[in-house]
């Protein structure tokens, strides 16, 4: 999966002239357009709504307990790993994402679509879309949901002495609530809390990096000498380095996972292109941003040397090392926030793949059964189960994707130099099924001829 994962973000970083670097500038443009009106008059979700989304979906478990799980495992160095598949990455979830908009289709909200839809539409392959929409089903709406109850219970337990059955009992009936009743509210609340706590962490991180200024081009050689087995005694081997880096890196910015794609799809753009920009930049923030502020506040606080500290409880000693024991309680509602909002976007990317297969209402209502006893079974069960499962369905998911991002990658790039075109015409680009060759069937995107007639 490692050769995978970096073999083909090469290949797409290269074809595309890398992308995630040349049009960083126009990332910063495109985020604060309009959103467009469609045909029927309706107003979609803008492009700064769409990246606001994806960023709550990404910046979670993965962000404060999976880079503290990293640096435990593989040592400081994993954290120059984690860069490398982000920098590497963010050109695969140009592509996917892209093609995520160019294969989406109409629903009764909007638009949905994701992998499965360019498996079904672009490579005519239904039945390869369907492995993947139970494969992300499983892996999001079953077994990435244990992991964030898991997160959630140990902070609860490390901040404020609940029990984990407790814990699981309460997050349980919350999930019950909001998939069977649609409280859309809680939803709502968690859409605007997740990215003030974001904010919060991230200004409380700078100032913790301030105040230890002095330390930090020793700590940068700390993590360059560890990555490359050069400095053994900080942390694990260079091959546990590698492997934790990239493993937590995919698992906090998902680039070329495959899950993503799912949110870019029900975005209002006027060209696919757009969307594609704007989960790279997503990437960039996920990764480069907040993964980082959480490496930082652990490595200058010397918590990792701790052997009992493993996840969330690392991150949780480490920022009480540098702002005191009120931090414990801080990062446990933090955590909540992000881990509870990350239930409800894992368990939305199961539904609509299970729409993808066929609109059951028993097949849903078994699945949301599914959806609960994982919340609790993760809030109680072991830390290294729980991740070693996730983990493989990571890997499976990610597999099948990147194999039909590869078959399909040259539409996404055909598709940016039509956007390249455009814009060096002067013109707001616009995509039409017709605009690029090979494209094959579309269902929301008009042809030129049509348009000009």
């Amino acid at each position: 999966m490692i050769a995978l994962l970096v073999g083909l973000g090469l290949l797409f970083s290269f074809t595309s002239k890398f992308v995630q670097f040349r049009y960083m500038k126009e990332m910063f443009r495109i985020i604060f357009e309009k959103s467009t009106v469609s045909a029927d008059g309706k107003r979609g979700i803008s492009s700064f709504q769409a990246f606001t989304i994806s960023a709550a979906s990404r910046i979670g478990t993965g962000n404060l307990a999976g880079v503290a799980t990293a640096i435990a495992a593989g040592g400081p160095g994993a954290v120059f790993w984690m860069w490398v598949i982000a920098l590497i990455g963010a050109a695969s979830s140009f592509v996917e994402s892209t093609l995520a908009q160019i294969y989406k289709v109409k629903d009764r909200d909007g638009f949905r679509g994701g992998p499965a839809y360019y498996m079904e539409k672009g490579l005519n392959k239904r039945w390869m879309g369907i492995i993947f929409a139970v494969t992300i089903t499983f892996c999001f709406g079953l077994v990435f949901n244990a992991v964030q109850s898991n997160t959630i219970s140990l902070a609860m337990n490390e901040g404020f002495g609940v029990s984990k059955i407790a814990v699981g009992a309460v997050l349980a009936i919350l999930t019950a609530i909001i998939i069977f009743g649609g409280l859309k509210r809680i939803a709502h609340v968690t859409q605007i809390l997740v990215p003030v706590m974001a904010v919060i962490y991230l200004v409380l991180a700078i100032f913790i990096l301030l105040f230890n200024i002095t330390e930090i081009p020793a700590m940068f050689m700390l993590i360059v000498k560890a990555a490359f087995g050069i400095e053994q005694a900080a942390g694990g081997a260079l091959g546990a380095a590698v492997l934790n880096g990239i493993k937590r890196g995919l698992f906090s910015n998902e680039a070329g996972m495959g899950s993503a794609p799912n949110a870019a799809a029900t975005a209002a753009v006027s060209h696919p292109v757009k969307q594609g920009l704007i989960q790279t930049l997503g990437v960039f923030v996920d990764t480069i941003l907040i993964c980082s502020a959480t490496a930082f506040i652990i490595l200058l606080s010397g918590e990792y040397l701790r052997a009992d500290a493993t996840s969330i409880n690392l991150t949780q000693s480490a920022l009480a090392v540098h702002i005191g024991d009120w931090a414990t309680i801080f990062v446990a509602v933090a955590i909540f926030l992000f881990a509870f909002s990350s239930v409800i976007g894992n368990y939305y990317y199961g539904e609509t793949n299970i729409e993808f297969i066929k609109e059951s209402p028993a097949a849903l209502f078994i699945y949301r059964l599914a959806v609960i006893g994982m919340v609790f079974f993760g809030s109680v069960a072991k830390i290294s189960l729980v991740w070693n499962l996730a983990d493989l369905f990571m890997a499976i998911m990610a597999f099948i994707n990147l194999i039909a991002i590869t078959m399909l990658y040259k539409i996404a790039l055909a598709a940016l130099r039509d956007y390249r075109m455009q814009r060096k015409a002067g013109k707001d680009p616009v995509f039409y099924a017709d605009s690029i060759e090979g494209v094959g069937e579309t269902e929301c995107w008009g042809r030129r001829q049509e348009t000009e007639r």
